[in-house]
């Protein structure tokens, strides 16, 4: 029959003038394979697919992330900036509280009451003790109308000769204009320079387990030359002057040095007694171990006349007064530099650099 058609000229269709396939072979894809080919193809291009979605879910996970990343670094920048703004306004209103404060304190409070000068830790030009601060309290509780005595509160073993100078020397001065009681009170300590100041006052008084007294000069430091040439080092100082260098702690001292800085202390020992004897007067005892920077408790001060009387701040604020009231006519610290110069102390010891202040001292070892 196809051959009577192909004789016709007629045209052949595969599709339907091919073998006749049945159901089953037409399912399994024929002899050829083409819809098995077909599925395949369908197969690689779902995989395409799939790995394309995933690839896509992946890029989202990862811009979600960098996102939160992102609001997460945004916040704590946001607390530290508000942090730092907060800090700069409490800095500030420290600041702006103690000028405002602080001339307040020269009026004096209102009524009787006792001015308090505080002298504590160690009497130094950069510390808390230093003889600007303590005399700039003194003139001010000096000038408070209200106030019945100026009470130098004392708890400290001294410190520099120069700076204990210049308090006693402003404590002489406001002695002698005589208008008011200068009193010295020690706490637990009152010793060297610190006791440099309180002779002074008009009187001292103390408690009986206080320490009082080491009127005395010191000055300390090592030797390292044997240890230094042990390990080998070789030491290096250029100085214009034979003796510039004789307390270099690498470098020995001779017999002369050491007799000339022994003449330093006791030149610097002789101010002290003469200071002590010009404040105290006839109330000293007549005993050679007084100025032999001896430490004594406030009861063998008293037998010694080194101190009036014992007792502390509360006893004289009641016997002088009916009412116990004090006021603090200490100048108030600034913040900032006082951070600033413990800042710039610790950086000094760290790098090795030099202080400015005497090694001679008016405290204890």
């Amino acid at each position: 029959m196809i051959d009577d058609r192909n004789e016709r000229g007629e045209k052949h269709d595969p599709w339907t003038q091919g073998p006749e396939v049945s159901r089953n072979e037409a399912r399994a894809g024929g002899p050829e394979g083409e819809p098995e080919a077909m599925m395949a193809d369908e197969d690689a291009e779902a995989l395409r697919e799939r790995q394309r979605l995933e690839q896509t879910a992946m890029m989202g996970r990862w811009i979600d992330g960098v996102l939160v990343e992102q609001r997460r670094s945004r916040r704590w920048k946001l607390f530290f900036r508000f942090l730092f703004a907060a800090l700069i306004v409490a800095s500030l209103s420290v600041t702006f509280y103690g000028l405002l404060a602080g001339p307040a304190a020269v009026g004096g409070a209102a009524g009787p009451h006792l001015g308090v000068v505080e002298v504590s830790g160690v009497i130094e030009a950069e510390g808390t003790a230093s003889a600007e601060r303590i005399n700039a309290g003194l003139r001010r509780a000096w000038e408070a109308e209200a106030s019945e005595a100026v009470v130098l509160h004392i708890n400290s073993p001294g410190g520099s000769p120069v700076q204990s100078q210049r308090i006693f020397d402003e404590v002489m001065r406001l002695r002698g204009e005589g208008d008011k009681p200068i009193i010295a009170v020690i706490e637990d300590i009152g010793a060297s320079g610190a006791y440099y100041l309180a002779a002074g006052a008009d009187e001292i008084i103390a408690a009986p387990a206080s320490l009082v007294g080491s009127i005395g000069v010191i000055y300390s430091g090592f030797g390292f030359r044997e240890a230094i040439e042990e390990l080998g080092v070789e030491r290096r100082v250029y100085t214009a002057g034979d003796n510039k260098a004789f307390l270099d702690p690498f470098s020995d001292v001779t017999p002369e040095q050491r007799e000339f800085w022994q003449s330093v202390l006791d030149s610097t020992h002789d101010q002290f007694i003469a200071a002590v004897r010009e404040g105290r007067g006839e109330r000293l005892a007549d005993d050679e171990t007084l100025f032999s920077g001896l430490v004594w408790s406030g009861e063998q001060a008293l037998e010694l006349g080194l101190v009036d009387s014992l007792g502390s701040l509360d006893t004289l604020a009641r016997e002088r007064l009916s009412e116990r009231r004090l006021h603090d006519y200490t100048p108030r610290l600034d913040p900032f530099k006082r951070l600033s110069r413990q800042f710039g102390r610790v950086a000094m010891e760290w790098l090795g650099l030099p202080r400015a202040e005497s090694p001679v001292r008016y405290q204890l070892p």
